[in-house]
Protein backbone atom coordinates (compact mmCIF):
# COMPACT_ATOMS: atom_id res chain seq x y z
CA UNK A 1 0.00 0.00 0.00
CA UNK A 2 1.23 3.83 -0.44
CA UNK A 3 0.83 3.99 3.11
CA UNK A 4 2.21 1.74 6.08
CA UNK A 5 -0.76 0.76 7.62
CA UNK A 6 0.70 -1.51 10.23
CA UNK A 7 0.90 -0.22 13.72
CA UNK A 8 4.32 -0.01 15.51
CA UNK A 9 3.23 -2.43 17.94
CA UNK A 10 1.92 -4.99 15.84
CA UNK A 11 4.96 -7.12 15.76
CA UNK A 12 4.54 -7.63 19.61
CA UNK A 13 0.93 -9.42 19.37
CA UNK A 14 1.80 -12.71 19.70
CA UNK A 15 -0.26 -15.72 21.74
CA UNK A 16 1.76 -18.90 21.51
CA UNK A 17 -1.39 -20.35 23.88
CA UNK A 18 -3.57 -20.16 20.89
CA UNK A 19 -1.05 -20.07 18.22
CA UNK A 20 0.07 -23.95 19.33
CA UNK A 21 -3.65 -24.88 18.79
CA UNK A 22 -3.11 -25.02 15.23
CA UNK A 23 -0.18 -26.97 15.26
CA UNK A 24 -2.20 -29.89 17.01
CA UNK A 25 -4.78 -29.48 15.12
CA UNK A 26 -2.92 -30.00 11.81
CA UNK A 27 -1.78 -33.02 13.87
CA UNK A 28 -4.97 -34.24 13.94
CA UNK A 29 -5.95 -34.10 10.74
CA UNK A 30 -3.05 -36.54 10.20
CA UNK A 31 -4.20 -38.61 12.81
CA UNK A 32 -3.14 -37.82 15.83
CA UNK A 33 -4.92 -38.30 19.19
CA UNK A 34 -4.22 -34.40 20.82
CA UNK A 35 -4.53 -33.90 24.34
CA UNK A 36 -4.62 -30.17 24.95
CA UNK A 37 -3.40 -28.99 28.47
CA UNK A 38 -2.40 -25.67 26.99
CA UNK A 39 -5.50 -23.41 27.96
CA UNK A 40 -6.93 -22.61 30.72
CA UNK A 41 -10.36 -23.22 30.61
CA UNK A 42 -11.71 -25.58 33.31
CA UNK A 43 -14.91 -26.16 30.59
CA UNK A 44 -13.17 -27.21 27.78
CA UNK A 45 -10.98 -30.11 30.17
CA UNK A 46 -14.97 -31.14 31.04
CA UNK A 47 -15.84 -28.83 34.18
CA UNK A 48 -19.08 -29.87 35.04
CA UNK A 49 -21.07 -26.84 35.32
CA UNK A 50 -23.62 -27.45 38.31
CA UNK A 51 -27.65 -27.74 37.11
CA UNK A 52 -28.37 -24.60 39.84
CA UNK A 53 -25.72 -22.54 37.94
CA UNK A 54 -27.39 -22.86 34.54
CA UNK A 55 -31.17 -23.15 36.27
CA UNK A 56 -29.98 -19.75 37.36
CA UNK A 57 -28.26 -18.26 34.26
CA UNK A 58 -31.86 -19.77 32.56
CA UNK A 59 -33.72 -17.35 35.08
CA UNK A 60 -32.38 -14.69 33.86
CA UNK A 61 -32.30 -15.23 30.27
CA UNK A 62 -35.90 -15.11 30.86
CA UNK A 63 -35.92 -11.43 31.73
CA UNK A 64 -35.72 -8.61 29.26
CA UNK A 65 -33.04 -6.87 31.13
CA UNK A 66 -30.26 -9.39 29.80
CA UNK A 67 -31.03 -8.48 26.26
CA UNK A 68 -30.32 -4.63 26.74
CA UNK A 69 -27.73 -2.19 26.75
CA UNK A 70 -26.53 -1.79 30.37
CA UNK A 71 -24.97 1.49 31.98
CA UNK A 72 -21.03 1.89 30.31
CA UNK A 73 -19.70 1.16 33.57
CA UNK A 74 -21.73 -1.61 33.99
CA UNK A 75 -25.26 -2.94 35.96
CA UNK A 76 -25.15 -0.41 38.45
CA UNK A 77 -26.75 -3.07 41.78
CA UNK A 78 -23.88 -5.49 40.63
CA UNK A 79 -21.08 -2.85 41.24
CA UNK A 80 -22.40 -1.70 44.34
CA UNK A 81 -22.31 -5.72 45.34
CA UNK A 82 -18.60 -5.97 44.31
CA UNK A 83 -17.65 -2.50 45.82
CA UNK A 84 -18.95 -3.62 49.13
CA UNK A 85 -17.18 -6.97 49.11
CA UNK A 86 -13.91 -4.80 48.54
CA UNK A 87 -15.02 -2.31 51.37
CA UNK A 88 -15.39 -5.46 53.64
CA UNK A 89 -11.83 -6.34 53.04
CA UNK A 90 -11.22 -3.32 55.43
CA UNK A 91 -8.63 -1.45 52.97
CA UNK A 92 -9.37 1.21 50.80
CA UNK A 93 -12.70 1.84 50.02
CA UNK A 94 -14.27 2.22 46.57
CA UNK A 95 -18.04 3.15 45.38
CA UNK A 96 -20.03 1.87 42.29
CA UNK A 97 -18.20 4.24 40.15
CA UNK A 98 -14.96 2.77 40.86
CA UNK A 99 -15.73 -0.13 39.04
CA UNK A 100 -16.12 -0.71 35.25
CA UNK A 101 -16.92 -3.72 33.41
CA UNK A 102 -15.44 -5.10 29.78
CA UNK A 103 -15.92 -8.10 27.68
CA UNK A 104 -13.47 -10.05 29.58
CA UNK A 105 -10.58 -9.26 31.07
CA UNK A 106 -8.63 -9.52 27.48
CA UNK A 107 -10.63 -6.65 26.44
CA UNK A 108 -9.43 -4.37 29.81
CA UNK A 109 -6.30 -5.28 29.10
CA UNK A 110 -5.98 -4.17 25.73
CA UNK A 111 -8.05 -0.41 26.92
CA UNK A 112 -5.41 0.09 29.87
CA UNK A 113 -2.62 -0.18 28.39
CA UNK A 114 -3.41 1.04 24.64
CA UNK A 115 -4.51 4.54 26.68
CA UNK A 116 -1.44 4.98 28.09
CA UNK A 117 0.90 7.43 26.03
CA UNK A 118 3.31 5.76 23.84
CA UNK A 119 6.61 6.33 26.60
CA UNK A 120 5.14 5.33 29.74
CA UNK A 121 5.82 2.07 30.48
CA UNK A 122 4.54 -0.70 32.89
CA UNK A 123 7.04 -3.15 34.14
CA UNK A 124 5.83 -6.87 33.95
CA UNK A 125 6.56 -9.89 35.27
CA UNK A 126 8.86 -12.22 33.19
CA UNK A 127 7.44 -14.72 32.59
CA UNK A 128 4.51 -13.11 32.42
CA UNK A 129 0.80 -13.79 31.13
CA UNK A 130 1.17 -13.09 27.62
CA UNK A 131 -1.95 -11.09 27.32
CA UNK A 132 -0.31 -7.92 29.30
CA UNK A 133 3.46 -8.43 28.07
CA UNK A 134 2.11 -8.06 24.41
CA UNK A 135 -0.34 -5.36 24.81
CA UNK A 136 2.54 -3.32 26.76
CA UNK A 137 4.73 -3.99 24.42
CA UNK A 138 2.63 -3.29 21.19
CA UNK A 139 1.30 -0.08 22.76
CA UNK A 140 5.30 1.14 23.36
CA UNK A 141 5.96 -0.65 19.89
CA UNK A 142 8.78 -2.06 21.99
CA UNK A 143 9.65 -4.79 23.65
CA UNK A 144 8.30 -5.45 27.00
CA UNK A 145 9.87 -4.22 30.55
CA UNK A 146 10.27 -6.95 32.86
CA UNK A 147 11.23 -7.89 36.16
CA UNK A 148 12.04 -11.58 37.24
CA UNK A 149 10.27 -14.04 39.10
CA UNK A 150 12.66 -16.58 40.39
CA UNK A 151 12.03 -20.34 40.00
CA UNK A 152 15.01 -20.97 42.24
CA UNK A 153 12.38 -19.02 45.32
CA UNK A 154 9.12 -20.50 44.66
CA UNK A 155 8.43 -18.06 41.22
CA UNK A 156 8.97 -15.00 43.78
CA UNK A 157 9.80 -11.69 42.45
CA UNK A 158 12.90 -10.59 42.56
CA UNK A 159 12.74 -7.05 44.59
CA UNK A 160 16.34 -6.13 43.79
CA UNK A 161 15.66 -6.87 40.23
CA UNK A 162 12.49 -5.03 40.14
CA UNK A 163 13.78 -1.39 41.77
CA UNK A 164 16.70 -1.45 39.36
CA UNK A 165 14.04 -1.89 36.15
CA UNK A 166 12.25 1.14 37.81
CA UNK A 167 15.45 3.05 39.44
CA UNK A 168 17.29 3.05 36.14
CA UNK A 169 14.05 3.65 33.39
CA UNK A 170 12.48 6.85 33.84
CA UNK A 171 9.79 5.88 31.72
CA UNK A 172 8.48 3.33 33.97
CA UNK A 173 4.99 4.54 35.04
CA UNK A 174 3.44 1.68 36.56
CA UNK A 175 4.26 -1.89 38.09
CA UNK A 176 2.14 -5.09 36.95
CA UNK A 177 1.50 -7.73 39.69
CA UNK A 178 -0.58 -10.85 38.56
CA UNK A 179 -1.49 -12.76 41.80
CA UNK A 180 -2.06 -15.62 42.13
CA UNK A 181 0.66 -15.72 39.00
CA UNK A 182 0.28 -17.35 35.83
CA UNK A 183 1.90 -18.74 33.93
CA UNK A 184 3.42 -19.96 37.39
CA UNK A 185 1.02 -20.60 39.87
CA UNK A 186 3.12 -19.26 42.49
CA UNK A 187 1.25 -16.96 45.31
CA UNK A 188 3.22 -14.13 46.41
CA UNK A 189 3.64 -13.71 50.73
CA UNK A 190 2.38 -10.03 52.06
CA UNK A 191 5.90 -9.27 52.49
CA UNK A 192 6.29 -9.26 49.15
CA UNK A 193 3.04 -7.75 48.02
CA UNK A 194 4.16 -4.60 50.48
CA UNK A 195 7.53 -4.37 49.35
CA UNK A 196 6.01 -3.36 45.61
CA UNK A 197 3.81 -1.22 46.64
CA UNK A 198 5.91 0.77 48.79
CA UNK A 199 8.54 0.42 45.54
CA UNK A 200 5.45 2.40 43.96
CA UNK A 201 5.00 4.93 46.44
CA UNK A 202 8.43 5.44 46.58
CA UNK A 203 8.39 6.13 42.87
CA UNK A 204 4.76 7.76 42.23
CA UNK A 205 4.15 4.67 39.88
CA UNK A 206 0.63 2.84 39.95
CA UNK A 207 -0.02 -0.73 40.46
CA UNK A 208 -1.93 -2.82 38.06
CA UNK A 209 -3.06 -5.84 39.79
CA UNK A 210 -4.67 -8.98 37.69
CA UNK A 211 -6.28 -11.34 40.51
CA UNK A 212 -8.83 -13.20 38.33
CA UNK A 213 -7.58 -16.31 40.49
CA UNK A 214 -7.72 -14.67 43.74
CA UNK A 215 -9.84 -17.08 45.45
CA UNK A 216 -8.21 -20.17 43.80
CA UNK A 217 -5.11 -20.88 46.17
CA UNK A 218 -4.20 -24.08 48.19
CA UNK A 219 -1.46 -25.93 50.02
CA UNK A 220 -2.28 -24.12 52.73
CA UNK A 221 -1.24 -20.49 51.28
CA UNK A 222 -3.48 -17.47 52.11
CA UNK A 223 -4.14 -14.94 49.43
CA UNK A 224 -3.20 -11.08 49.92
CA UNK A 225 -5.76 -8.99 48.17
CA UNK A 226 -4.32 -6.08 46.49
CA UNK A 227 -7.18 -3.89 48.25
CA UNK A 228 -6.17 -4.87 51.92
CA UNK A 229 -2.43 -3.30 51.75
CA UNK A 230 -2.48 -0.72 48.61
CA UNK A 231 -3.26 1.96 51.13
CA UNK A 232 -2.77 5.36 49.51
CA UNK A 233 -1.24 3.94 45.80
CA UNK A 234 -3.32 4.40 42.53
CA UNK A 235 -4.23 0.86 41.37
CA UNK A 236 -6.07 -0.73 38.48
CA UNK A 237 -7.02 -4.24 39.77
CA UNK A 238 -8.54 -6.48 37.61
CA UNK A 239 -10.70 -9.22 38.06
CA UNK A 240 -13.42 -11.27 36.33
CA UNK A 241 -15.62 -14.67 36.46
CA UNK A 242 -14.21 -16.90 33.80
CA UNK A 243 -11.36 -18.97 35.99
CA UNK A 244 -13.77 -18.90 39.14
CA UNK A 245 -17.07 -19.71 37.63
CA UNK A 246 -16.08 -20.90 35.59
CA UNK A 247 -18.02 -19.00 32.59
CA UNK A 248 -15.05 -18.03 30.64
CA UNK A 249 -16.60 -17.81 27.58
CA UNK A 250 -19.25 -15.23 29.27
CA UNK A 251 -16.33 -12.34 28.98
CA UNK A 252 -17.05 -10.49 31.50
CA UNK A 253 -14.31 -8.70 33.62
CA UNK A 254 -13.80 -5.77 35.56
CA UNK A 255 -11.71 -3.38 37.01
CA UNK A 256 -11.55 -2.17 40.58
CA UNK A 257 -9.86 1.65 40.40
CA UNK A 258 -8.32 2.83 43.57
CA UNK A 259 -7.35 6.10 44.90
CA UNK A 260 -7.86 7.70 41.46
CA UNK A 261 -8.60 10.62 42.96
CA UNK A 262 -5.23 10.94 44.87
CA UNK A 263 -3.75 11.45 41.57
CA UNK A 264 -5.13 14.55 38.85
CA UNK A 265 -3.45 12.48 36.11
CA UNK A 266 -4.15 9.12 36.82
CA UNK A 267 -7.35 10.39 37.26
CA UNK A 268 -7.33 11.74 34.14
CA UNK A 269 -5.94 8.18 32.35
CA UNK A 270 -9.01 6.70 34.05
CA UNK A 271 -11.16 8.36 32.36
CA UNK A 272 -9.98 8.27 29.17
CA UNK A 273 -10.51 4.47 29.76
CA UNK A 274 -13.93 5.12 30.69
CA UNK A 275 -14.39 7.45 27.26
CA UNK A 276 -13.37 4.57 25.17
CA UNK A 277 -15.66 2.21 26.67
CA UNK A 278 -18.31 4.75 26.15
CA UNK A 279 -17.17 4.46 22.69
CA UNK A 280 -18.75 0.29 22.79
CA UNK A 281 -21.68 1.69 24.70
CA UNK A 282 -21.45 -1.25 27.38
CA UNK A 283 -20.22 -4.58 28.24
CA UNK A 284 -22.32 -7.67 27.52
CA UNK A 285 -25.21 -7.43 30.19
CA UNK A 286 -26.95 -10.65 31.18
CA UNK A 287 -23.36 -12.16 32.90
CA UNK A 288 -23.85 -9.42 34.98
CA UNK A 289 -27.14 -9.59 36.12
CA UNK A 290 -26.53 -12.45 36.90
CA UNK A 291 -22.94 -12.42 38.77
CA UNK A 292 -24.25 -11.73 42.32
CA UNK A 293 -27.20 -14.86 42.68
CA UNK A 294 -24.37 -16.97 41.52
CA UNK A 295 -21.36 -16.32 44.04
CA UNK A 296 -24.27 -15.79 46.93
CA UNK A 297 -26.17 -18.83 45.92
CA UNK A 298 -25.55 -21.63 49.31
CA UNK A 299 -24.06 -24.23 47.10
CA UNK A 300 -21.52 -22.01 45.46
CA UNK A 301 -18.41 -22.33 47.79
CA UNK A 302 -18.74 -25.95 48.38
CA UNK A 303 -18.58 -26.57 44.67
CA UNK A 304 -15.62 -24.12 44.44
CA UNK A 305 -13.66 -25.63 47.17
CA UNK A 306 -14.37 -28.92 45.29
CA UNK A 307 -12.77 -27.75 42.49
CA UNK A 308 -9.60 -26.43 44.81
CA UNK A 309 -8.87 -29.47 46.28
CA UNK A 310 -8.36 -31.08 42.61
CA UNK A 311 -6.41 -28.29 41.67
CA UNK A 312 -4.37 -29.47 45.12
CA UNK A 313 -3.70 -32.97 44.07
CA UNK A 314 -3.11 -32.33 40.32
CA UNK A 315 -0.10 -29.63 41.96
CA UNK A 316 1.47 -32.30 44.32
CA UNK A 317 0.77 -35.20 41.50
CA UNK A 318 2.63 -32.99 38.91
CA UNK A 319 4.95 -32.18 41.58
CA UNK A 320 5.87 -35.58 42.91
CA UNK A 321 6.77 -36.79 39.33
CA UNK A 322 8.60 -33.76 37.57
CA UNK A 323 10.60 -33.34 40.62
CA UNK A 324 12.36 -36.56 39.72
CA UNK A 325 13.42 -35.73 36.34
CA UNK A 326 16.99 -34.39 36.34
CA UNK A 327 17.82 -31.55 34.48
CA UNK A 328 14.43 -29.53 35.30
CA UNK A 329 13.48 -27.13 37.44
CA UNK A 330 10.29 -27.62 39.51
CA UNK A 331 7.99 -25.51 41.86
CA UNK A 332 4.89 -26.97 43.35
CA UNK A 333 1.82 -24.84 42.47
CA UNK A 334 -0.44 -22.69 45.05
CA UNK A 335 -2.56 -21.31 43.40
CA UNK A 336 -4.39 -20.86 40.01
CA UNK A 337 -3.98 -24.02 37.79
CA UNK A 338 -0.86 -23.69 36.33
CA UNK A 339 2.88 -25.28 36.48
CA UNK A 340 5.86 -23.71 34.89
CA UNK A 341 8.71 -25.82 34.52
CA UNK A 342 11.76 -24.60 33.74
CA UNK A 343 14.64 -26.59 32.07
CA UNK A 344 17.86 -26.36 33.45
CA UNK A 345 20.40 -24.17 31.42
CA UNK A 346 22.41 -25.58 28.44
CA UNK A 347 19.83 -28.82 29.12
CA UNK A 348 18.31 -28.39 25.10
CA UNK A 349 20.25 -28.15 21.81
CA UNK A 350 19.09 -28.57 18.29
CA UNK A 351 20.32 -32.17 17.73
CA UNK A 352 17.50 -33.75 20.71
CA UNK A 353 14.71 -34.88 19.48
CA UNK A 354 11.43 -37.64 20.07
CA UNK A 355 10.80 -41.06 17.81
CA UNK A 356 7.62 -39.66 15.84
CA UNK A 357 5.90 -42.88 13.78
CA UNK A 358 3.78 -41.20 11.32
CA UNK A 359 5.89 -40.24 8.54
CA UNK A 360 3.87 -37.18 7.70
CA UNK A 361 3.51 -35.74 11.01
CA UNK A 362 7.68 -36.19 11.25
CA UNK A 363 8.04 -34.40 8.35
CA UNK A 364 5.88 -31.49 9.51
CA UNK A 365 7.65 -31.16 12.54
CA UNK A 366 10.85 -31.07 10.96
CA UNK A 367 9.80 -28.03 8.79
CA UNK A 368 8.84 -25.99 11.72
CA UNK A 369 11.62 -26.96 14.60
CA UNK A 370 13.83 -25.83 11.33
CA UNK A 371 12.40 -22.40 10.87
CA UNK A 372 15.24 -19.96 12.02
CA UNK A 373 14.77 -18.20 15.44
CA UNK A 374 12.58 -21.51 16.75
CA UNK A 375 13.52 -21.28 20.26
CA UNK A 376 14.61 -24.49 21.74
CA UNK A 377 11.84 -25.16 24.10
CA UNK A 378 9.05 -24.57 21.52
CA UNK A 379 11.09 -27.49 19.49
CA UNK A 380 10.42 -29.41 22.72
CA UNK A 381 7.24 -28.88 22.79
CA UNK A 382 6.78 -29.83 18.92
CA UNK A 383 8.49 -32.87 18.95
CA UNK A 384 6.21 -33.56 22.78
CA UNK A 385 3.24 -32.71 20.53
CA UNK A 386 4.10 -35.09 17.66
CA UNK A 387 5.36 -37.76 19.95
CA UNK A 388 2.51 -38.08 22.65
CA UNK A 389 -0.30 -36.37 21.47
CA UNK A 390 0.53 -33.73 24.33
CA UNK A 391 -0.13 -29.98 24.14
CA UNK A 392 1.39 -27.34 26.25
CA UNK A 393 2.69 -24.12 25.84
CA UNK A 394 6.70 -23.06 25.59
CA UNK A 395 7.75 -20.90 28.84
CA UNK A 396 9.99 -18.74 26.13
CA UNK A 397 6.75 -17.63 24.78
CA UNK A 398 5.25 -15.72 28.46
CA UNK A 399 8.36 -13.06 28.16
CA UNK A 400 11.37 -14.66 29.20
CA UNK A 401 14.69 -16.23 28.35
CA UNK A 402 13.76 -18.90 30.79
CA UNK A 403 13.56 -22.48 28.25
CA UNK A 404 10.45 -24.38 29.86
CA UNK A 405 6.99 -25.80 29.17
CA UNK A 406 3.78 -24.70 30.77
CA UNK A 407 0.89 -26.96 31.62
CA UNK A 408 -2.50 -26.78 32.88
CA UNK A 409 -3.51 -28.79 36.10
CA UNK A 410 -7.47 -29.14 34.69
CA UNK A 411 -7.81 -32.48 34.05
CA UNK A 412 -10.98 -34.06 35.92
CA UNK A 413 -9.70 -37.63 35.68
CA UNK A 414 -7.02 -38.38 38.27
CA UNK A 415 -5.79 -41.13 36.60
CA UNK A 416 -5.72 -39.84 33.33
CA UNK A 417 -3.87 -36.66 34.45
CA UNK A 418 -0.98 -39.46 36.63
CA UNK A 419 -0.27 -40.92 33.24
CA UNK A 420 -0.61 -37.95 31.14
CA UNK A 421 2.64 -36.22 33.51
CA UNK A 422 4.08 -39.53 33.52
CA UNK A 423 4.29 -39.84 29.78
CA UNK A 424 5.61 -35.93 29.57
CA UNK A 425 8.23 -36.88 32.24
CA UNK A 426 9.27 -40.00 29.90
CA UNK A 427 9.44 -38.58 26.83
CA UNK A 428 11.41 -35.16 28.84
CA UNK A 429 14.10 -37.67 29.70
CA UNK A 430 14.29 -39.45 26.76
CA UNK A 431 14.38 -35.58 25.03
CA UNK A 432 17.16 -34.96 27.06
CA UNK A 433 19.02 -37.99 26.34
CA UNK A 434 18.88 -38.04 22.84
CA UNK A 435 21.07 -37.16 20.46
CA UNK A 436 21.72 -36.67 16.80
CA UNK A 437 23.27 -40.18 16.05
CA UNK A 438 20.63 -41.64 18.27
CA UNK A 439 17.67 -39.32 16.32
CA UNK A 440 19.15 -40.57 13.25
CA UNK A 441 18.98 -44.27 13.92
CA UNK A 442 15.60 -43.95 15.64
CA UNK A 443 14.14 -42.23 12.29
CA UNK A 444 16.20 -44.69 10.31
CA UNK A 445 14.00 -47.47 12.48
CA UNK A 446 10.80 -45.52 11.85
CA UNK A 447 11.46 -45.09 8.23
CA UNK A 448 11.79 -48.98 7.07
CA UNK A 449 8.29 -49.58 9.35
CA UNK A 450 6.68 -46.95 7.13
CA UNK A 451 8.15 -48.79 4.52
CA UNK A 452 6.27 -51.82 5.53
CA UNK A 453 3.24 -49.99 6.00
CA UNK A 454 2.86 -49.49 10.05
CA UNK A 455 3.18 -45.84 9.65
CA UNK A 456 -0.44 -44.85 10.66
CA UNK A 457 -1.10 -47.72 12.55
CA UNK A 458 -0.81 -46.67 16.09
CA UNK A 459 -1.63 -43.06 15.80
CA UNK A 460 -0.65 -41.49 19.05
CA UNK A 461 -0.86 -44.10 21.83
CA UNK A 462 1.56 -42.19 24.09
CA UNK A 463 5.48 -42.30 24.16
CA UNK A 464 6.25 -45.53 23.13
CA UNK A 465 9.86 -45.58 24.27
CA UNK A 466 8.54 -45.90 27.76
CA UNK A 467 4.15 -46.04 28.33
CA UNK A 468 3.57 -49.01 26.16
CA UNK A 469 0.84 -48.81 24.13
CA UNK A 470 -1.68 -47.94 25.61
CA UNK A 471 -0.64 -44.61 26.71
CA UNK A 472 -3.68 -42.00 27.49
CA UNK A 473 -6.51 -44.36 25.50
Amino acid sequence: MRTDIVHIGAGELTYEIRNIVAVGEKLQGLGIKTYWENIGDPVAKGEEIPLWMKELVARYAMENAGYGYCPTRGVRSTREFLAAKVNRLGGVQIGADDILFFNGLGDAISKVYGLLRRTARVVVPTPSYTTHSSAEAAHAGDRPVTYRLDPHNHWFPDLEDLENRIKYNPAVAGILIINPDNPTGAVFPEHILRSIVALARKYDLFIIGDEVYQRIVYNGQRIIPLAEIIGDVCAINMRGISKEMPWPGSRCGWIEVYNARRDPMFQQYVASILNAKMLEVCSTTLPQLVLPAIITHPEYNAYLNERIRRYERAASIAYDIFKEVDGLVVNRTNGAFYMSVVFAPAALNHAQSLPIENREVRAHIEELVARPGTALDKRFVYYLLAATGICVVPLSSFATEHQGFRTTLLERDEERFRRTCAIMAAAIRGYLASDSQDSQDSQDSQDSQDSQGSQDSQGSQGFQGSQGSQGLQ
